[in-house]
């Protein structure tokens, strides 16, 4: 299989409850789900049709098994899904209250394994030929992964398309200095940059979309990407900008909805669409993920979308 899109980063299992709008001490069961970003948006791509893979890595463990095992029932490629043998497979409890901004309890220490991620671990073919290359700020929050990352985006050589999403998670950091220092660097390095107003915040120093982006484009960015929740998104290149408005849903779980608009926008730039057609397409998918629960479950078909953008 030649591969279109290979997404670099974190993998791991998601519990969701059984039960919505209560703390995790009141949830009885839970609902087991493949889950990380990078994965998320290789296996929403994949769902739209689209050729993908992952590069990360797993524990030598029933819950590595099990992401090998999901990551081939959703068509995404797990050749290159490497093992820590002296790591565990991440696990990921959420709970649904509230389930506009889901509240995650992770399980990633002393280290995740794909933040082991060596040059050892890289296809080094495939990161130069790939159409379309994904990393994440949650790639450089540590070693050695960060190096591993670094390298890869120094052999892709800025080629299209090379996308970074800014993924901020707090907790992955030791204070928001460095993640401002080592998630802005890699701005330098990609072609695409797609983040929220928080994440944008902390790549270029403001959540205002228009000075975020133009920030962005400065750092030689093609296209910037801003999503703005309940005000839409805001998209922008050298030859001008658009605000794409919000689509209304009842949001179930609001979790997995970046990573759904992630895999639209892999598959836009891949079809060579306009700007604002990418983000109108992208936040129909991630407005269909929010209505949903889970993540990489939740992923909709391009009927779905096309359904959800005509209606």
């Amino acid at each position: 299989m030649t591969l279109e899109a290979l997404t670099v980063g974190r993998v791991g299992v998601d519990l969701y409850p059984e039960q919505s709008g209560v703390p995790l001490a009141e949830v009885r069961t839970f609902a087991k789900s493949l889950g990380g970003t990078a994965t998320n948006v290789a296996v929403a791509a994949a769902r739209l049709g689209r050729r993908t893979a992952v590069l990360t890595k797993v524990g030598a463990d029933g819950f590595g098994d099990y992401v090998r095992t999901a990551l081939r029932g959703f068509g995404v490629s797990p050749d290159h899904v490497g093992t820590a043998p002296e790591l565990r497979t991440p696990v990921v409890f959420c709970a649904l209250d509230p389930p506009e901004d889901p509240p995650l309890l992770f399980y990633r220490e002393p280290l995740a394994p794909d933040l082991s991620l060596t040059e050892r671990d890289v296809p080094w073919d495939v990161v130069e030929a790939v159409p379309l290359l994904w990393v994440t700020g949650t790639g450089v929050c540590a070693e050695p992964a960060r190096g591993t990352q670094r390298e890869i985006l120094r052999r892709r050589d800025r080629r299209t398309h090379t996308v970074l999403d800014l993924d901020y998670r707090p907790m992955f950091w030791p204070d928001e200095g460095t993640a401002r220092a080592e998630i802005g660097a890699l701005l330098e390095h990609v072609t695409v940059a797609v983040g929220n107003r928080t994440e944008a915040e902390i790549a270029v120093g403001t959540a205002e979309p228009a000075e975020a982006a133009k920030r962005m484009l400065e750092r030689g960015v093609e296209l910037a990407v801003i999503k703005q929740g309940g005000d839409g998104v805001y998209v922008a290149t050298r030859e001008g900008a658009w605000t794409v408005s919000p689509r209304s849903v009842d949001v179930v779980c609001a979790l997995g909805a970046g990573d759904g608009f992630g895999g639209a926008l892999v598959h836009g730039l891949l079809s060579g669409w306009e700007p604002p057609r990418i983000a109108a397409y992208a936040n129909a998918a991630g407005a269909i993920v929010a209505s949903r629960l889970a993540c990489a479950d939740a992923m909709p078909t391009a009927d779905e979308i096309e359904r959800t953008l005509a209606s």
